[in-house]
């Protein structure tokens, strides 16, 4: 992912729909400093793919098996 660190002021010249868009299309990471030494990050949503479902089962009594040994 690409990262970009801007000020505040540099923030403001920036129309806000450009900048969200930048961010979804180029899967960019925006840093804005604030005030304060303080920062907060901008970054598009992971859209994770779904798990697999397997073929088989869990026979009854495995967690017996797992947690009953002494």
């Amino acid at each position: 992912m690409i990262n970009q660190t801007l000020t505040l002021e540099e923030l403001k010249q920036r129309p806000f729909e450009e900048m969200f868009m930048d961010v979804a299309r180029r899967k960019m990471i925006i840093t804005i400093r604030l005030p304060g030494d303080n920062e907060v990050s901008i970054e598009p949503k992971l859209h994770l793919k779904p798990l697999p479902v397997l073929e088989g089962y869990i026979p009854q009594g495995w967690k017996d098996v797992i947690y009953n040994q002494e």
